[in-house]
């Protein structure tokens, strides 16, 4: 009886156990604290670990698609008309981005590294072939006015010239000219006088199969914060182009990798060569890829505001005090004097006026806006669309006829979506990654069902003792 009454009381005491170390741990968060260690030591860029593997060269498809705007009503434009466009698209290139002439410095620190892309035309996932001509802004006609407008004797040379070779506003090219390069005949003529001078134009003349400059990262070594932040681009630590030392910083990473353990509550840095500047995005939504949960990030509106909305954009006015509506970014300083203006297609979340003044202009958030879905715990890539807008600035020039009466336009030339889905092969490893977290934090929440379960069964036991002796109390006759 003894023996029993001692079983039962130990239940009870290892209930009482199991319920204080549960609760314990739970409040403690001593397993996610465990995890979240385990992971900043292992999420280091350093050799013959899968992590630098996926960093060096991306196991996941990429894939670029170009949409063009085919310009409907050239000669109602240059009578002052409003431009009407039609979208075309896309045309899909497969991107190989490995990265290449890598060498740590600094004990491990650092990694020094050039992101050479390639692209190859993928038929199958594309409106037609690159042979599709598309008619839009003649871009090298438009630069030359531009930098000749001051100057009206070199402007009615380079007028007349333009006159005599059939040479306007517009221009109808092929897909593969637009995006790879052709020889334009006004540069050929121009590099006659300036023999330094390119005569070759595309949108990404010399950016298939060439990198744009050496990348210097830091590993993680020291911080998992600073995983794949970027400490130097081309030898510097900063840009030249803008007006503040706040928009001529470099922050973040390259947007290809992000640090571990994100919370919602951050932003996430990143710098775009391509933007020729830096910029950060929110958390928006959870999202589930592939069974895998994650968190949505996106650029506010803020990103690219005018100074009006955003102050801290003012640096960002070339020249001083020129400052565009909201939702661009003049690029021509580091477009070689090009007048590109960078968007969001359509004009996703910039000024209405911009999309009044095109016709053919449809901002839709789901199809416009760029993301990035990210694991928050390894902070993996699951899924991600860059999308850009290419634009030029249209103005009469009155040294030049060829802009006869166009009214002032930020006209729309192509937008890209640069996107990419976590492979299968990478999503079955953070997969179980991901299960093998959900046990581990759940370890304290077994511990107290357990708990309770004996708890329960501590109960049963004893109600069920008492019972016995109080019925044979009853039973005993009466002397």
């Amino acid at each position: 009886m003894l023996l029993k009454s001692c079983c039962i009381y130990s239940i009870g005491v290892f209930s009482v156990l199991m319920l204080i170390l549960g609760i314990s741990l739970v409040l403690s968060d001593v397993f996610p604290h465990f995890l979240q260690s385990v992971v900043k030591t292992e999420v280091v860029l350093k050799n013959g670990t899968e992590t630098f593997e996926a960093w060096e060269d991306p196991p996941a498809p990429i894939y670029m698609q170009f949409y063009f705007f085919n310009v409907t009503n050239p000669l109602e434009v240059l009578e002052g008309d409003r431009p009407a466009v039609m979208e075309i698209g896309p045309y899909t290139y497969r991107e190989y981005r490995p990265m290449e002439q890598v060498s740590f410095q600094d004990n491990g620190t650092k990694v020094a590294a050039v992101n050479t892309k390639t692209y190859i035309f993928q038929r199958d996932m594309s409106r037609g072939p690159e042979s599709d001509l598309i008619r839009t802004v003649n871009i090298p006609a438009m630069t030359v006015m531009e930098k000749f407008k001051n100057s009206p004797i070199e402007a009615n040379l380079i007028s007349s010239y333009m006159k005599s070779s059939g040479e306007g506003l517009f221009s109808t090219h092929t897909v593969g000219e637009l995006l790879w390069g052709y020889e334009d005949n006004l540069l050929k003529a121009l590099k006659l006088l300036k023999p330094e001078l390119d005569d070759v134009f595309g949108l990404f003349y010399k950016s298939n199969a060439s990198n744009d400059g050496e990348y210097v990262f830091f590993t993680g070594q020291q911080s998992y914060k600073d995983f794949a932040r970027v400490a130097t681009w081309r030898g510097e630590s900063s840009l030249n182009w803008w007006t503040s030392d706040e928009c001529n910083m470099i922050n973040g990473t390259n947007g290809a990798s992000f640090h571990p353990i994100i919370s919602k509550n951050e932003a996430l840095y990143m710098f775009s060569s391509d933007l020729c500047r830096s910029l950060y995005a929110l958390y928006e939504d959870d999202v589930t890829v592939k069974g895998i949960p994650g968190y949505r990030f996106v650029p506010p509106s803020d990103v690219f505001a005018n100074q009006t909305v955003n102050p801290a954009n003012a640096g960002f006015c070339v020249p001083a005090g020129n400052c565009l509506g909201s939702g661009l970014l003049n690029v021509s300083l580091c477009k070689q004097g090009a007048p590109i203006i960078m968007s969001s297609p359509h004009f996703y979340q910039a000024d209405e006026k911009l999309v009044q003044d095109v016709f053919g202009m449809e901002p839709k958030k789901e199809q416009h806006q760029t993301a990035i879905d990210i694991n928050p715990i390894t902070g993996i890539i699951l899924q991600a669309a860059k999308r850009l807008q290419i634009n030029v600035y249209v103005e009469k020039i009155s040294t030049f006829s060829q802009t006869a009466n166009v009214r002032t336009v930020v006209f729309p030339v192509v937008y890209l979506n640069e996107s990419v889905v976590i492979d299968e092969a990478s999503a079955k490893k953070l997969q179980a990654i991901v299960t093998a977290k959900n046990v581990v934090e759940n370890i304290p929440f077994m511990l107290i069902g357990v708990g309770v379960l004996l708890g329960g069964i501590f109960m049963f036991l004893m109600c069920r003792q008492k019972v016995p002796e109080s019925t044979a109390a009853e039973r005993q006759p009466l002397l």
